[in-house]
């Protein structure tokens, strides 16, 4: 398998290199990103070193605020660990957030932003909004790591990608994720039925289901654009990539493309046929997914590989947690149907404003240690940007086996997109599809009301766009 990157004035869009990352370590081929991306303006300075290669200060402490969602906080607490003891007398101070946007914003505001951030979850930060303000990571990428080898060459190929903005390495993503959607593999079988590769296959299992008195799906309210997520996985793949770039640039009908518009079509069918447990718009969404992980009131659920970990104490014993591309609308649809939304995800970003800016650098890169990274893959049942750290057994998770199995199936077929978080429109959105599967909105509503959100992004002259071609 080769890496195929397509340069966007944004970032390169990575098309077969998280297949390759799993499979074969490219890390070498990766194209380096511009810029030097030297210490911060701001914080203590210290004795450069190989040890020491931002010059963080003696007996200094970072300050890090990560996002608490389907991987926690501890495995920072664990880097955290390691970042003390390499450096006797400093501290990390490792901070939990569920609202991104909500805390940090003010303190960017008023220059006082944290030194290390996790900017994700439904309520992070748009990177268009703040890009000016972080620093550029190629130094962190550059440095040594703490077994003494060279960043860059320990990751995976085209990890970078997604979170270098024009040029710049803004944001590092620390975690592999592959979406899919999500099932037991012991309750498929004991059922003798099969994943649908069609969203006609999916209705016609929805109709079996019913009789056995369990739903296709379940939402939470939180995290009703999950299913905005497969919607678009599904439509790339039956319409190729010009249904992304639409999305990518905003484009005045984005949302009207063909190959939606019969994703909608189909998901609107599934919705009034009564396949979605109702409710789910007043439902918490981890109390809605241990309806389908714990009380198997649901087939089906669509998520990143986060999933297994967020839910391992509400799944149910012998669940065999398995991952399965999202349908396709037809059999001849543009992309195979292995095609899969995969991405290098949680974005970690040093902001050039902050107190300690080589301290923050230092904790990332006591991140990227194999130490840290294999704590994370065995923890989290996930596997980070750093090769080698997860066994052929994936530590006897079942979810983590069928990721390796969905990238190599895959193979060049592998797609992402980020023009909702580079706006920051997921709030907006949750609004739209709480009330589409809710059922108390049609497929024109849908496209209506998401065409209205893209517009008023396009149209907001203090918003910089950023082209996708």
């Amino acid at each position: 398998m080769n890496v195929q990157q397509q340069s966007f004035a944004r970032r390169g869009f990575l098309r077969g290199a998280l297949a390759a990352a799993v499979l074969v370590p490219l890390a070498g081929s990766m194209a380096s990103c511009a810029g030097g991306g030297g210490g911060g303006t701001t914080g203590p300075t210290g004795t450069v070193s190989d040890t020491n290669p931002f010059g963080m200060a003696d007996k200094s402490t970072v300050d890090a605020v990560i996002f608490k969602g389907g991987y926690g906080i501890d495995y920072v607490d664990f880097a955290g660990k390691g970042f003390e003891s390499a450096h006797s007398g400093s501290t990390a101070k490792i901070s939990p957030s569920t609202d991104i946007a909500q805390e940090l914003q003010p303190r960017f505001v008023g220059g006082n932003p944290p030194d290390l951030i996790d900017n994700s979850g439904a309520k992070a930060i748009g990177f268009s909004t703040i890009l000016a303000q972080l620093e550029d990571l190629t130094s962190v990428v550059n440095a040594k790591n703490l077994e003494g080898k060279v960043i860059k060459d320990t990751l995976y190929g085209g990890v970078l990608a997604p979170g270098t903005f024009e040029g710049k390495l803004a944001a590092l993503n620390y975690v592999l994720t592959v979406y899919a959607m999500w099932y037991s593999d012991a309750l498929l079988k004991d059922n003798g039925w099969s994943v649908p590769k069609t969203w006609d296959e999916m209705y016609a299992l929805g109709e079996q289901a019913k009789a056995k008195g369990k739903y296709l799906f379940v939402w939470g309210k939180e995290a009703a654009t999950y299913y905005q997520e497969m919607a678009i996985a599904s439509a790339i793949k039956e319409g190729g990539h010009d249904v992304r770039l639409g999305l990518e640039n905003l484009k005045a009908d984005c949302w009207s493309h063909p190959a939606l518009q019969s994703v909608f079509t189909a998901l609107e069918k599934i919705v009034k046929a009564g396949h979605f447990k109702p409710g789910g718009s007043g439902t918490q969404f981890t109390a809605a997914q241990a309806q389908w992980s714990n009380a198997q009131e649901a087939v089906f659920y669509p998520s990143g590989s986060w999933i297994e970990n967020e839910m391992k104490d509400q799944t149910k014993a012998g669940f065999k947690m398995t991952g399965a591309p999202v349908p396709s609308v037809t059999t001849s649809s543009k992309l195979p149907y292995a095609a899969l939304h995969s991405a290098a995800g949680e974005p970690f970003v040093v902001p050039s404003q902050g107190k300690n800016v080589p301290g923050g650098k230092e904790l990332l890169r006591v991140m990227l240690s194999k130490d840290a990274a294999t704590n994370f893959a065995k923890t989290k049942l996930a596997p980070t940007i750093v090769k080698d750290t997860v066994p052929s057994d994936g530590f006897g998770s079942t979810a983590l086996v069928s990721q390796t199995k969905l990238l190599s199936d895959a193979g060049d077929n592998i797609y992402t997109w980020n023009f909702i978080d580079l706006y920051g429109t997921n709030k907006d959105q949750l609004v739209v599809w709480n009330t589409f599967l809710d059922g108390k909105s049609d497929v024109a509503t849908l496209t209506s009301d998401l065409q209205k959100i893209t517009d008023k992004v396009r149209n907001d002259s203090s918003v910089k766009k950023i082209e996708v071609k």
